[in-house]
């Protein structure tokens, strides 16, 4: 299979499967009209698949699961799965028990996904691949927004955005054996536990990790709650159908306007260096925090616009994180550096997702949104270290 079709496909089915990310976020004000839920089962629904992630993430890389089989089956089982578990979430209690097993499950599942789609895409190239790995984090991205798509065209039916979500991602699983495998495909490191030590006396990596910190601070609790808090602050100007539906569209278009970015990121990153250019995303996207939680409750057409403005500026620095630490371990340890600073940055998002909503009934959301530019700014300090010098290739 040719390089062009085989990626262009790869990233058609890695936006339909990670659609299911965000599923229970995006239909959360649905399901709350439903059925009163507390803040902790509501941050629970959606903080329990970065906790599925990060436990799918290592234990893939422990086993060498992508090593011992066929990516592409992998992939496949994986979706399939994936779609099957978030499934039952029309016939289980609204955010019960069940409910967040299942989200749990179903991003244990999509450890089988991004990584391992991330893994093909690397094999059809050498010296492009931030580009080809840029395209694959649009695709994430552009999957995690399309639940909010989905929701605002379902309206209050919510159940109709869960049947959609896990139907394409099971036909996208069918379809992932037919995706080829690039020239340079080749088994990936697994996990090292010994290595573990160079992520702190490394100064490279150990920044590069900090700096991944502070965007994942950031990045999954925006991605997350963006609809809920906007439907908040909309409906202090707006019906509150109006604010609800409103809301779904910002979050879309703010979260699709990030995975578009990602390309262009990749390749700028080639030009003025990664470090460099996580450096520019993270200070656009703390500052627009900042103005979000300014503008909350404002003019509706404001407080959109800042608001796409930070889902532009949030996540096409994403790649660069990965791609320093690899630029920067030893080229047999790089795997498990990177699975290393994969599941830290996942594992921290845990806390802000789940955090985020109970803080917000305490302190409302201009105050939890402002807060989210604290990661940008960790970060900048950490990236600040590993720029370029003046001059250099």
């Amino acid at each position: 299979m040719l390089k062009i079709p085989s990626i262009a496909l790869l990233v058609i089915l890695e936006i339909a499967v990670m659609s299911l990310w965000f599923v229970s976020a995006a239909i959360l004000p649905d399901m709350t009209a439903e059925t009163a839920l507390s803040a902790v089962r509501q941050a629970a629904l959606s903080s329990a698949v970065q906790a599925g992630f990060v436990v799918g993430a290592v234990a893939s890389a422990v086993l060498g699961i992508a090593d011992r089989y066929d990516s592409r089956r992998v992939f496949a089982i994986s979706a399939v799965c994936a779609g099957s578990a978030n499934l039952l979430l029309l016939i289980l209690p609204i955010g019960g028990d069940g409910a967040i097993f299942m989200r749990f499950l179903t991003g244990a599942l999509l450890a089988g996904v991004y990584p391992v789609g991330m893994k093909i895409a690397v094999g059809w190239g050498t010296h492009d691949r931030g580009l080809l790995v840029g395209l694959l984090v649009g695709g994430l991205t552009l999957g995690s927004a399309a639940p909010h798509l989905l929701a605002f065209w379902g309206g209050t039916d919510w159940r109709l955005t869960v049947t959609i979500a896990s139907i394409i991602s099971m036909v996208a699983g069918g379809l992932g054996l037919l995706i080829g495998l690039g020239p340079h495909h080749a088994k990936s490191p697994t996990f090292d536990p010994t290595a573990m030590h160079l992520a702190w006396t490394d100064k490279r990596i150990r920044l590069a990790i900090f700096g991944y910190l502070g965007h994942m601070w950031e990045l999954y609790a925006m991605w997350a709650w963006i609809g809920a808090a906007a439907a908040v602050s909309f409906a202090m100007t707006l019906p509150q159908d109006e604010a609800i539906a409103a809301a779904k569209l910002t979050a879309f278009i703010a979260i699709a306007s990030g995975g578009v970015a990602c390309a262009a990121a990749g390749w700028v990153a080639d030009r003025i260096g990664k470090a460099e250019m996580t450096i520019i995303a993270m200070a656009i996207s703390g500052a627009a925090a900042i103005a979000t939680a300014l503008t909350f409750g404002g003019p509706v057409w404001i407080t959109f616009i800042i608001v796409v403005i930070w889902g532009l500026a949030i996540v096409p620095d994403s790649a660069q994180f990965s791609a320093l630490v690899a630029d920067a371990a030893p080229p047999d340890l790089a795997g498990s550096m990177m699975t290393l600073q994969t599941a830290l940055g996942f594992a921290l998002t845990i806390l802000t997702v789940q955090a985020a909503p109970y803080f917000a009934d305490a302190f409302g959301w201009p105050l939890v949104l402002a807060s989210l530019a604290l990661g940008p700014a960790f970060g900048i300090a950490a990236m600040w270290g590993l720029r370029q010098p003046k001059g250099s290739e």
